[in-house]
């Protein structure tokens, strides 16, 4: 077995997921799937299909058979091929092509793709279909449609086909996905333990990367953003983080990173360099009941939109903002995937599924957040994941 991988999936599981997919191929009479992903932050399909995640930006394609095993197209020399079949990192794997293509050079959008088109012809594929080809680049898609139409093959969109399989976890997921959770756990200790006036917001964040990606997490973000109290302390980016914090500042830190395997969770709680006013304590015991209204009405076969809609009439029955943009979601593979506790989602809630619940609000003196993740069980909805405390963390020093 490889030791290059930091911690991989099982060969039963990998099994387990090819099996369920073609399962669905054959019944659509699909011959083909193509996955394209970029990154893995939200390019969760290729994992899930080949236990190595596509990163940096660099492009990597997958085409996924319902009879044959897989092709690999990725970052490499012009006219470079490999058989892999049989390679221990390589799983499931038959063919390797590389190409030098870019996102960000225009004229070579099309190098992938017609890698892609000149596999799908070798082995005869007639019905293919995209998976996640929203964020696929236009030149990639487009490739491949011409040709396919020129051969007189379909091109249809099997994500929906996908998704419904990939979010709902196994026993073997869900493992990874607790492990996660707790990776997270013991990287807020250590803010916890570290965090004082003096240092940059982007000190603690980058301490908190450190100590995540020893204990085995290979990528994620970390947004916080500091401010006085009696001012709004919003989630930034890193390009942000530099300010310096001060006795008596309040700092809202989201930790989503991916733990062992490349399963994400998230975490966020709010810390106090000092006493923390009773407005900002009383923004967050509201958010807090707002995420345990939210789990009263989780249950396998409930209705995601529903459920945001039961949201909205909690908040604006307390003279607080209804939800405008995503306070609750799947997650797995990608920080954010289906099931959305949303209006316009029609995927139902299932036994299995991990959802992250982070009502939130805020003012010009606020930001009122708090985010944990849960599975749906048979009966309803699990114990909180994460075993951090829900409140605000007062520090002294």
């Amino acid at each position: 077995m490889s030791n290059r991988i930091l911690t991989r999936v099982s060969d039963a599981e990998l099994q387990r997921r090819w099996a369920a997919l073609r399962a669905v191929m054959r019944a659509y009479r699909l011959d083909a799937l193509v996955l394209q992903a970029n990154n893995d932050w939200l390019g969760g399909y290729v994992r899930w299909l080949t236990d190595i995640p596509a990163t940096n930006g660099y492009p990597r394609s997958v085409i996924f058979r319902a009879e044959a095993p897989m092709t690999v197209v990725e970052m490499g020399a012009f006219k470079s091929h490999r058989n892999v079949a049989g390679d221990d990192v390589n799983r499931g794997v038959a063919d390797w092509f590389g190409t030098p293509s870019f996102t960000s050079i225009e004229y070579t959008g099309a190098y992938d793709g017609e890698l892609i088109v000149a596999d799908l012809r070798r082995h005869g594929d007639r019905c293919v279909a995209l998976v996640g080809g929203g964020a696929m680049p236009h030149r990639f898609v487009e490739s491949i449609r011409a040709a396919l139409a020129r051969d007189g093959a379909t091109l249809s969109d099997a994500t929906a086909l996908v998704d419904t399989i990939k979010a709902v976890k196994s026993a073997e997921e869900i493992g990874l996905i607790r492990q996660a959770a707790a990776l997270q756990d013991t990287v807020f200790a250590a803010v916890l333990a570290a965090i004082r006036p003096g240092m940059r917001d982007v000190d603690i964040t980058a301490m908190a990367q450190y100590q995540g990606q020893i204990l085995g997490s290979e990528q994620g973000i970390f947004l916080g953003g500091s401010s006085p109290l009696g001012q709004r302390s919003s989630f930034v980016g890193r390009s942000q983080q530099g300010r310096r914090l001060e006795a008596g500042d309040h700092l809202s830190l989201l930790i989503e990173i991916n733990g062992s395997g490349g399963f994400y969770t998230e975490i966020a709680r709010t810390f106090v360099l000092g006493r923390a006013s009773n407005e900002l304590l009383e923004a967050f015991e509201t958010v807090r009941a707002a995420q345990e209204h939210t789990l009263s009405l989780i249950r396998p076969g409930a209705d995601c939109a529903a459920i945001a809609a039961a949201h909205d009439a909690y908040m604006t029955a307390r003279s607080l903002p209804a939800e405008c943009r995503l306070y609750a979601h799947g997650q797995g593979y990608d920080m954010v995937e289906r099931p959305l506790i949303r209006h316009d989602e029609t995927m139902a809630l299932a036994a299995g599924m991990c959802l992250a619940i982070h009502p939130g609000y805020e003012t010009e003196s606020l930001f009122a957040v708090i985010c944990d993740n849960y599975l749906v069980t048979e009966t309803g909805v699990s114990a909180c994941l994460h075993q951090t405390e829900k409140r605000v963390f007062e520090v002294e020093g």
